[in-house]
């Protein structure tokens, strides 16, 4: 029954890492391109630094719990 409920839950978190990624390109990707320097310099830092991680890290994650990487 837990096994089921992480697997699902492993599914959530990748779902969740791909509306992280689409909403961050869709809000932030204006940033880049706005011309402004304090625009571009945090566009640069969500886009390059934050981004990855946060997204890796969800499907990372989600991957485990797929897997059972987190069984007792």
């Amino acid at each position: 029954m837990m096994n089921a409920i992480k697997k699902y839950i492993g599914i959530v978190w990748i779902a969740l890492a791909a509306a992280v990624a689409y909403y961050c390109i869709g809000i932030f990707g204006g940033k880049l391109v706005s011309g402004k320097q304090d625009d571009l310099i945090f566009g640069i830092i969500i886009f390059f630094i934050l981004l990855p991680l946060v997204v890796s890290g969800l499907l990372i994650f989600g991957w485990y719990a797929i897997n059972n990487e987190y069984e007792d």
